[in-house]
Formats: C-alpha cells, sequence, structure tokens
C-alpha cells in the first residue's frame, strides 16, 4: 500500500479537497480563494502532475516489486480505505503500508497508519513502515544531488506545529538526522549560515499557534545577511512535486531570492526515478520478509 497525501485532480476540486484537509472545520473564505489561486497560477485546470507522478511511482514500484501495490490518498481519491477494500478482493492477507514522506510524526504518519488499520479491521496483517529516514538508498540519491556544488545547500521539510516537541515526537530529529547523513555523503563543509549546509522548515499554516522553524523565507534574509550569494534548495520532507515545492519554493522563495539578489536553484525531486523506486522496493521487501532478487 503506496500512500500519499493526495492533491486535487483539477481547480474545481480545490474545495472539496481543503474542506477534507480541514474534517469538517470551517475554512475561512481567504484562504480557500488563496489555495485556489495558487493552483490556477500553478496551471492545475483539469489534471494534478502530482497524482500522475504517485500513479508512475506506483507502477513502476509494483514493476520492481512484482507485486500489487495499490495506492491511498489520506485526502482525495483513491481513499486509503478504498485501496485497503481493493487489496484485500485481490487476496491480501499481508500488506505492507508505506507513506511517501520518509519522517515520522504523531500529526502525519500516524494518521496514515490509523486509516489503514482501520480500514484492515485485522482482516489482514498490517507490516507498516513507520519512518524510513535514513534509509540509505534515499540518502544517497539525495546526496548524488548536491554533491560537488558550490553553493550553500539549505535542506527543507514541512513544518509542523511546536506542540509537537513537547510530546516528544521525533519529526524534527529525523529531519536533522536526514540532513547530516544527506551532507556528509555528499562532502558539504560543516553545518552553519554562512557555511556549506543548514536547515529551515517550509509551509506553514496560518493556525495562530508556534510553528517549528526557522521559515525558508526568514532563513533566507539571514543567508543574505550572512554574505550567501548562491543557494541551492534540497527538499528532505518531500519526495515529490508537491504545491508545497512548486509554489511555496518555485515561486515564493524564489521571487524573494530575486529581490535579494540570492541566485536560487533547487534540487530535483525524486518523484518515480528508477533509484527511488528501488530504494522503496527495498523497504517494502524488508516489511514483508521477501527476499531480493538475484
Amino acid at each position: 500500500m503506496l500512500m500519499a497525501y493526495g492533491s486535487p485532480e483539477r481547480l474545481a476540486d480545490v474545495p472539496a479537497y481543503y474542506s477534507d484537509i480541514r474534517g469538517g472545520r470551517p475554512v475561512a473564505p481567504e484562504h480557500l480563494d488563496d489555495l485556489v489561486e495558487r493552483y490556477r497560477r500553478l496551471g492545475i485546470e483539469e489534471s494534478s502532475p502530482l497524482n500522475a507522478i504517485t500513479e508512475q511511482t506506483r507502477a513502476a514500484l509494483e514493476a520492481e516489486l512484482g507485486l500489487p501495490v495499490f495506492t491511498g490518498m489520506k485526502h482525495w481519491t483513491p481513499r486509503i480505505a478504498e485501496a485497503a477494500e481493493a487489496a484485500l478482493s485481490a487476496g491480501a492477507d499481508e500488506i505492507a503500508g508505506i507513506v511517501l514522506a520518509p519522517h515520522y510524526s504523531a500529526l502525519s504518519i500516524k494518521g496514515y497508519r490509523d486509516q489503514l488499520e482501520q480500514a484492515l479491521a485485522g482482516r489482514a496483517e498490517l507490516r507498516f513502515v513507520d519512518s524510513w529516514h535514513d534509509e540509505p538508498g534515499f540518502v544517497e540519491l539525495l546526496a548524488a544531488r548536491v554533491g560537488g556544488t558550490a553553493a550553500h545547500v539549505v535542506f527543507t521539510a514541512h513544518s509542523l506545529p511546536e506542540r509537537v516537541l513537547s510530546t516528544g515526537d521525533p519529526y524534527k530529529e529525523q529531519l536533522l538526522d536526514t540532513a547530516r547523513l544527506v551532507a556528509s555523503a555528499a562532502g558539504l563543509s560543516r553545518e552553519g549560515l554562512a557555511d556549506g549546509w543548514s536547515f529551515s522548515f517550509q509551509s506553514e499554516s496560518p493556525t495562530g499557534e508556534p510553528w517549528l522553524g526557522p521559515d525558508i523565507l526568514d532563513h533566507l534574509r539571514a543567508l543574505h545577511a550572512q554574505g550567501v550569494t548562491d543557494v541551492l534548495l534540497c527538499p528532505i520532507g518531500f519526495v515529490s512535486d508537491h504545491l508545497e515545492i512548486r509554489w511555496d519554493l518555485d515561486v515564493e522563495a524564489k521571487e524573494l531570492a530575486e529581490e535579494l539578489g540570492l541566485r536560487l536553484d533547487r534540487i530535483e525531486m525524486p518523484n518515480d526515478d528508477p533509484a527511488f523506486v528501488r530504494t522503496l522496493a527495498g523497504i517494502v521487501r524488508r516489511a514483508l520478509a521477501v527476499p531480493s532478487p538475484a
């Protein structure tokens, strides 16, 4: 079971999609209008490139594994529950669940697991992968994308409310662990604003409570003040071209960088890269105790 956040298929779907994310809570009209405008400016009118990428990844993973792979979305179709029923109808008695997000948080990955467990209701044995943030293939793939750059590398990930830290949630530490592993594998110089690499969060939501920082926009201003002129963004909390990549980084961060006189580039996301698919396949084989092909 390959799980993802989900994305509206077309512009007309955005209100229903946002309502699903909000879980029935009231939606501020200005926030909905802003989200619709972002999708419109990105040219998403009648089809979602993210949904297509997810399907390409699913198909490639199925071919690599030689096992049926079903896609389940947390906030769109096909739903996790629908995918679970499809897997059970196909005769599955053991299911590996993996989310296209490498780092665990009770505010993110746990929700996928809860939905899948509820859908299966004990009708199949679940082998759920909580985290794969330090998977060697994932680290190597990202290291290859930043290795050899003369730019200052900024690793980014989706922010979460600061309250997660008070519960011992491993999210932030897993992110920093990934960043350090990739930096080491890529031979980047030491961590620090004006040194080889640093870390920041992105995509904070307007909930009125403190979120993990620094935010990428504030971070770019700090880098500029430190004398950095060339930045390469490496999103480690994402593996596909989400809205949070194409808008928050490719539009908002890029616009700010131009204002500051910073050169700003971003790595290519893993998406359905064959090396990434092989990494996912290795994780699934371990979860199911299936031998790797000779």
